[in-house]
């Protein structure tokens, strides 16, 4: 192919819509709590964070946000569902033995010994050994029938391997552990199943793997359900907190219909100020200003405060009022945002300190705000004063709070176009997470923030390879399936047609239009958009009929779902006028079946690449 030849062609890819970028990175939705109510005990859950403010307005032909909010569970707590059975104490015991081997009773005192030392954080590894030795015991001594006493053991066992960090090991210990509990041998067994399926769900979220953790919490509330029935108030807050991983995993349908249950289950069962009813309204009021709904957000929101200022939780009653904030600036109320704001700002100081990151998090909202209201200078300030404390963090503070902190900040700047500062930001975020375990997904959102950023400033060489990092680690946690995964192989897509990759950029839009048509449908502009993006990269390529073949596809459902004199449609049918022109054709205006025109197995493309 000759120079004139690619440089008609790659004109064409222009067309082809560019990278898009995304206005203030949503903060994070609330942190599910390790609160779960088992029919043996009772506790609160209470949902943590804000939900993600309304993004700027940005004028893009297909809007693709790149933004992914960060949903990994950061940590694995031992779970108090875990002590089925008795613990005996015979006294200390320094070594199981041979002889030992035949006491099973030794079990329960090895076990404590282990327990201990988890406790007191001393020698992790030996509390491993104790563990697996009273392990050992109890398998014995079970011989073959439901031991709850085993159950507990691998419990623990398994907690001590992801204190370890070993959490691919702790996983078929916790499954075996499921698998021994018989519901109808009583209340004890379904406990220690329920508890079973929990801890796996830990696990699972541990490593990042948010929707097998899902399938597990869900399992666990099933299990929960049979016992308790669907009245119980119990039964409400494992309702409650399903619903806060699914929140995490954007899954708000879902994660509304659990908190509507909890909901009703608790205001039948409660006083009308109670405070689990206040946590399921706080949770209910994100999951609607998520969902655009933000009348009914400030209802529940506004319940949920008086609710704990009537129970006497003022800092509780600060976070609630920071979500106040934010729906009030969604519904550009700019000055009752403010009032809400500066009102937490106050309790903040006061019970949590001046560096504390709960008070950043609301400097970071007000830069959100006045960066709206195009007060630059007051953003700024409130960006710089939110930094101090990020970048001189409170010991004993975590550090994906900080990572968190310094992605918002980042993305105002972004907004702000200043994309070196933003970028700077995004990089000591990507340095705290440090490949941690759990962490992939919010490392993946930030290579691929990155990327994008990179590409508005022509460095297509990073971009690629921030993309790059961002595929292969939403793969290695198996988000394979998910739109924002698909959307990520859109943009580094494009990024390939920048560096004349064109081979590699139609087998990304291949795969992320398999994603989008799986979770959006064949219908969805967004999967519209990358099918525009495909026809554009096969007509770069030479596979003319092809591009044609989209092409009249695309035009057909735009002018049907759009009209034909919208802009969009006018553009594609000069796209697709100019190709038939091109090769003689003349339109088919009978659509054909995506089967048939968009099956990507149906050819293999030549790996060929442009060179500049």
């Amino acid at each position: 192919m000759d120079s004139s030849t690619h440089d008609k062609k790659l004109d064409k890819v222009d067309e082809i819509q560019s990278a898009t970028t995304t206005a203030v990175s949503p903060e994070k939705p609330g942190k599910a709590s390790n609160s779960r109510l088992t029919p043996a005990a009772s506790s609160k859950s209470r949902p943590k964070g804000k939900s993600p403010p309304a993004k700027h307005p940005v004028e893009r032909k297909n809007d693709n946000p790149l933004r992914k909010q960060n949903t990994g569970i950061t940590r694995v707590t031992k779970s108090k569902y875990s002590s089925v059975g008795r613990s005996v104490s015979l006294g200390p015991v320094e070594n199981s033995t041979g002889s030992a081997q035949d006491k099973p009773e030794l079990g329960s005192v090895l076990l404590k010994q282990a327990r201990d030392l988890i406790s007191s954080g001393d020698n992790p590894q030996k509390a491993l050994e104790l563990a697996l030795q009273a392990m050992k015991l109890f398998e014995k001594a079970a011989n073959g029938k439901p031991s709850l006493e085993l159950v507990m053991c691998l419990h623990v066992t398994a907690a001590i391997y992801c204190s370890l960090g070993r959490y691919n090991e702790a996983i078929p210990i916790i499954k075996r552990s499921i698998e021994i509990p018989v519901i109808e041998e009583g209340q004890e067994h379904a406990i220690a199943k329920f508890a079973g399926h929990m801890q796996l769900g830990d696990t699972y979220a541990m490593l990042g793997q948010l929707e097998n953790s899902i399938r597990c919490y869900t399992a666990g509330l099933e299990v929960q359900r049979q016992v308790l029935g669907e009245t119980d108030p119990r039964f409400g807050e494992t309702c409650r907190y399903v619903a806060e991983v699914n929140f995490q995993a954007l899954h708000f349908d879902e994660a509304e219909r659990l908190c509507q249950m909890a909901l009703d289950i608790h205001r039948a069962n409660g006083s009308p100020s109670s405070l689990e009813e206040a946590a399921d309204r706080r949770l209910m009021g994100l999951i609607c200003e998520t969902n655009g709904n933000h009348e009914a957000a400030l209802e529940h929101l506004v319940l949920a405060s008086i609710a704990m200022v009537a129970n006497g939780h003022e800092v509780e009653v600060a976070s609630v009022d920071c979500s106040i904030g934010d729906t009030f600036l969604s519904l550009a109320r700019y000055d009752e945002a403010i009032l809400a704001y500066q009102k937490a700002l106050t309790v903040f100081k006061v019970h949590k300190g001046e560096n504390h990151p709960a008070v950043g998090s609301v400097f970071v909202r007000l830069a959100d705000l006045y960066n709206r209201t195009w007060k630059i200078r007051e953003s700024k300030s409130y960006c710089e004063n939110a930094l101090r404390i990020y970048e001189n963090p409170m010991p004993g503070v975590p550090p994906e709070e900080i990572a968190s902190g310094l992605m918002n900040v980042s993305a105002i700047y972004e907004s702000m176009n200043e994309l070196e500062q933003a970028l700077k930001l995004l990089h000591k975020a990507l340095e705290i997470h440090n490949d941690a375990p759990g962490q992939q997904s919010t490392i993946a959102g930030i290579q691929a923030q990155m990327g994008v950023m990179y590409y508005m400033l022509g460095n297509y060489a990073e971009s690629y390879n921030a993309f790059k990092n961002a595929v292969s680690n939403l793969r290695l946690i198996g988000e394979k399936k998910s739109t924002f995964f698909g959307i990520v192989l859109n943009q580094m897509g494009l990024t390939c047609v920048q560096r004349y990759a064109l081979s590699e950029a139609a087998e990304l839009f291949e795969e992320a239009k398999i994603v989008l048509e799986q979770e959006y449908g064949p219908y969805h502009p967004e999967t519209l958009g990358i099918y525009s993006n495909l026809a554009g990269t096969y007509d770069a390529i030479g596979r003319l009929d092809d591009a044609i073949d989209i092409l009249e596809y695309i035009v057909a459902v735009r002018e049907e779902k759009l009209g034909t004199a919208n802009a969009d449609v006018v553009d594609e049918k000069k796209r697709l006028d100019e190709l038939l022109k091109e090769t003689g054709r003349v339109r088919n205006r009978k659509a054909k079946s995506l089967e048939n025109l968009l099956d990507a197995n149906a050819r293999t493309i030549n790996n060929h690449v442009i060179k500049a």
